[in-house]
């Protein structure tokens, strides 16, 4: 379970097994409270790992031309 402890600046503290995560308030609802139990979903964005390994592989092609 994951709890918003409370909030410090700009990040939102989270707690879960009675450890502290720090995660940016931007990515929260901004209807989150303090107390409030989250869920967070996390996903690969396969497009653009795929984008990015392209990008990468043409610099490093860049690099090692004769």
């Amino acid at each position: 379970m994951l709890t918003i402890d409370r909030f410090e600046g700009e990040y939102a503290l989270i707690e879960m097994n009675r450890r502290i995560f720090h995660i940016p308030k931007v990515l929260l609802p901004k209807s989150a409270r303090e107390g409030d139990v989250i869920t967070i979903q996390i996903i690969v964005d396969k497009e653009a790992t795929k984008q990015q390994k392209q990008s990468a592989d043409g610099l490093a092609d860049k690099l090692f031309e004769e």
